[in-house]
């Protein structure tokens, strides 16, 4: 075994260079953690998937989720790009409506709508929502992230809140001012990583027409500077916004813009399901395949892989 198979799948999109971008390996099952870490640093996107035989019988799959720099437990638009990718080339379309991944977090069902022949939206229920405060300074945020204080919206707090990693949700009034944001990248790393946080998110209901929300997230204590569109981000802001009591937990769906500032642009469409006692929270989107290939190997694995 001298070479892998690799795709390149643009995620939350039904265009090319759209959306965000995911590498998944569907064939993971012969690489070590540190040849997995070495391959999503070398092929560079945000997060790379790499699919191995499921532990959990009640799993289809394993998925671990790496960024150019690190291990995370769990990501969105991979998900939706991995699901996407076994439902079209790889023929689960013909014998399921649905897959279930085992992540670090625990299990994942992902379903597709399929219209005669054609697979549709991709959709994955995440784990419960958590929110949780987040006691940092107001004007500490906002120059970290490179915009006016006044442009905070005042109307909605500053949290943290989770459906897998732990998110730091800032409220801005307008469209404009989210994309005029210019984060300081370095001091911003610093500032997750001392607080446990993996990702910055700011949000506003100054969306474009046909939207609900518009969003953009910047992750460099991970190894991403800016995520151009995010599943896990944008459904653990779904579960604040349920918990906060900022919109009804009737409100059952939701359409999320993001990557308008990378020049990236995705849609996610968002249903919330109450129950009794929680919340469930389902991600969907397209995505699109955009490179498929070999990626040879190292010599120097030849007998690992063996």
């Amino acid at each position: 075994m001298n070479h892998i198979r690799v795709y390149h799948v643009d995620a939350f999109t039904q265009i090319p260079f759209e959306g965000n971008p995911a590498g998944v390996v569907p064939d993971a099952s012969r690489l070590t953690l540190t040849q997995m870490q070495k391959i999503a640093n070398q092929l560079n996107l945000p997060e790379t998937a790499f699919l191995l035989p499921a532990i959990d019988p009640n799993a289809d799959y394993r998925v671990r989720y790496f960024t150019p720099q690190e291990e995370i437990d769990f990501c969105g638009h991979a998900t939706v790009a991995s699901v996407w990718l076994l439902a079209n080339e790889y023929g689960w379309a013909k014998r399921a409506d649905q897959i279930t991944l085992e992540t670090n977090i625990g299990l994942i069902p992902v379903h597709w709508d399929k219209y005669e022949n054609q697979i549709g939206k991709v959709t994955m229920t995440q784990i419960s929502p958590e929110v949780r405060d987040a006691p940092y300074d107001k004007s500490e945020i906002a120059d970290l992230l490179g915009f006016d204080i006044d442009q905070l919206d005042d109307r909605f707090p500053i949290k943290l809140a989770y459906t897998g990693n732990w998110t730091l949700i800032v409220p801005i009034k307008t469209h404009q001012a989210i994309d005029a944001a210019k984060p300081k990248m370095d001091q911003l790393a610093l500032f997750n990583k001392k607080y446990s946080i993996s990702n910055t998110h700011l949000f506003t209901f100054d969306a474009k027409q046909g939207f609900d929300l518009y969003t953009r997230d910047f992750a460099p204590s991970i190894g991403i500077p800016e995520d151009p569109v995010t599943g896990a981000a944008n459904g653990a802001l779904t579960g604040y916004l349920v918990l906060e009591n900022i919109i009804s937990k009737e409100k059952s769906h939701l359409i999320i813009g993001q990557g308008d500032a990378v020049g990236r642009p995705g849609t996610l469409y968002v249903t919330i399901i109450p129950t009794e006692t929680d919340i469930a929270i389902q991600v969907g989107g397209f995505a699109h395949v955009t490179i498929a290939g070999n990626l040879r190997l190292p010599e120097s694995w030849r007998d690992s892989l063996d």
